[in-house]
């Protein structure tokens, strides 16, 4: 997340602006290690009973509407991730490939990209629950100073001309054709940017947290009606899952507009705050 601020200098001749605060710049380092290591924990655990479901229970001989796995036809076995009764064979990615000798392995997801990289539900656990520790305090601190600091009102508050379906149009085909802000306008979010960032901040990173506790049989014996208010631990999970692929397709998108935006200038201005703008036209 960026803020900006009304602070800018010349150099060489262009305006350099305090893009980033430190606040920003330091949830943003941690949240980059901590969400690497929620994901690759999560996975293993996942890798533990790889299939979703709905409502307050799940078993191996339940209906999931979602799962990766292995099947085998005559002689011929292959990997398949599967939604509702819709099959996808994804052998040598998910379900099933071959490791350096030959063998066939079995899991939803390699151990390349998990932690620990060999099949440990105790020591995944350990690492979620610790590093969740660590994304819940962190959002809540970024929060509160955002809220103090005029963060959120100054750079988030999406007003109500930019609600409007035309201006929205326009930023979605601004983005389309890859035509980034230049010049003052560089200095703020666009609308897209706001809501996107908006969606992290009050609807993946809070679900998160919240199904994740909600899944939680020691939250369920203090707090029973947060597991009940999302439909049971098995619809929790799954939810779970959900934001967890959200957040990845943000990141994925976000680095991608990055790097087309001008990879040298952006990763400058989160590392030490400031950026050059760009004079030019929108």
């Amino acid at each position: 997340m960026a803020g900006t601020e009304a602070q800018d200098s010349a150099q060489d001749g262009g305006r350099v602006i305090l893009r980033h605060r430190l606040s920003t710049r330091l949830w943003h380092a941690v949240n980059a290690l901590t969400l690497l290591v929620l994901l690759m924990s999560g996975l293993m655990i996942f890798n533990a009973h790889p299939r979703l479901y709905w409502g307050e229970y799940g078993a191996n001989y339940d209906a999931p509407w979602f799962k990766v796995s292995s099947a085998r036809i005559g002689a011929r076995e292959f990997g398949f991730v599967q939604i509702a009764n819709s099959r996808v064979e994804t052998t040598g990615v998910l379900g099933l490939w071959e490791d350096q000798d030959g063998r066939l392995q079995r899991r939803a997801f390699p151990y390349w990209m998990t932690l620990p990289s060999r099949y440990s539900l105790a020591l995944a656990r350990i690492w979620h629950l610790a590093f969740a520790w660590v994304l819940a305090l962190g959002l809540l601190g970024y929060l509160l100073w955002s809220l103090v600091n005029g963060h959120l009102r100054r750079d988030l508050h999406i007003t109500r001309r930019e609600w409007h379906p035309r201006t929205l149009w326009q930023d979605v085909k601004a983005h389309a054709r890859l035509r980034f802000p230049k010049g003052e306008a560089a200095r703020y979010y666009s609308v897209l940017q706001k809501l996107a960032y908006a969606g992290v901040l009050f609807i993946l990173l809070p679900g998160m947290i919240a199904t994740g506790l909600a899944m939680s049989p020691g939250t369920d014996a203090w707090a029973p009606l947060l597991t009940q208010a999302v439909g049971g631990r098995q619809t929790a999970r799954s939810l779970h899952f959900l934001f967890a692929f959200g957040l990845v397709l943000f990141f994925g998108v976000h680095m991608a507009m990055v790097v087309l935006a001008g990879p040298l200038k952006h990763l400058r201005a989160i590392v030490t705050g400031r950026m050059r703008l760009e004079e030019g036209a929108t």
